[in-house]
């Protein structure tokens, strides 16, 4: 369903990405693991189309997306909920999800999805008319992520989901992207937390300074070696 095919990725004059492949098939979880500064947000942002390749390609069911502009992409069904929940803070709760829909004129479907993100967010519900900076963080992050689902998007790119929250709030957040994944949705994970994400994911990729250094099944890289020295505290 993704692919990229050797993509090179610059900010400025910095090469960030250096020849990434990676595929993403219809149905999958696939995580995205490495360090801080491994290049995996940038990898997120290429295939949205925050930046573009200088070479390589990014594809969606076969046809380029490398050269789009971000609300094309958005309209082909990739939505990206950014690391740091990027909620729109002055806005209500129901505000920032129907910005989510923003893009769609489906007015009877739009409203059958809000139904059911109450249903996979109930505390949603409760905070409709409130604004979103005064939520908590774990529930900034439930609203990024219904905000991302509201376009309808066939791929999700969810950008360090547990960044800042307390550990029960992680587990609450990974079931909770397993539930989405349990409604059909192909979602492409960047996490630090690799124990968890490496729980709830088919295959994975481990990043290092722009290049893929290692991918196979989840549990062949949970079991590698230099995964358990760098990322799960143990050899």
């Amino acid at each position: 369903m993704l692919e990229l095919k050797h993509v090179y990725t610059r900010y400025n004059k910095v090469e960030c990405l250096k020849g990434v492949s990676l595929t993403v098939k219809s149905g999958e979880i696939v995580a995205l693991l490495g360090a801080n500064g491994a290049g995996k947000t940038t990898v997120l942002k290429t295939i949205s189309g925050l930046v573009h390749p200088t070479t390589g390609e990014v594809l969606l069911n076969g046809t380029s997306i490398s050269s789009m502009t971000a609300e094309k992409i958005v309209r082909m069904g990739i939505a990206h909920v950014p690391e740091g929940r990027k909620v729109f803070q002055r806005l209500s709760v129901l505000e920032n999800l129907e910005l989510g829909a923003f893009l769609r004129d489906d007015a009877k479907a739009v409203q059958k999805d809000m139904e059911e993100m109450f249903e996979l967010f109930p505390i949603l519900k409760k905070r409709l008319k409130q604004k979103a900076g005064t939520l908590s963080g774990g529930e900034q992050q439930m609203l990024a992520i219904g905000r991302g689902l509201m376009s309808r998007p066939s791929v999700l790119l969810l950008d360090e989901p547990s960044l800042g929250l307390a550990p029960i709030l992680v587990s609450a957040i990974f079931k909770m992207i397993e539930k989405i994944h349990a409604q059909g949705k192909t979602i492409l994970l960047v996490e630090q937390n690799a124990r968890m994400a490496l729980k709830v994911a088919k295959r994975a990729y481990v990043l290092e300074t722009g290049q893929l250094v290692l991918e196979g099944n989840a549990n062949e890289i949970e079991d590698s070696a230099a995964i358990q020295s760098a990322y799960l505290g143990g050899g």
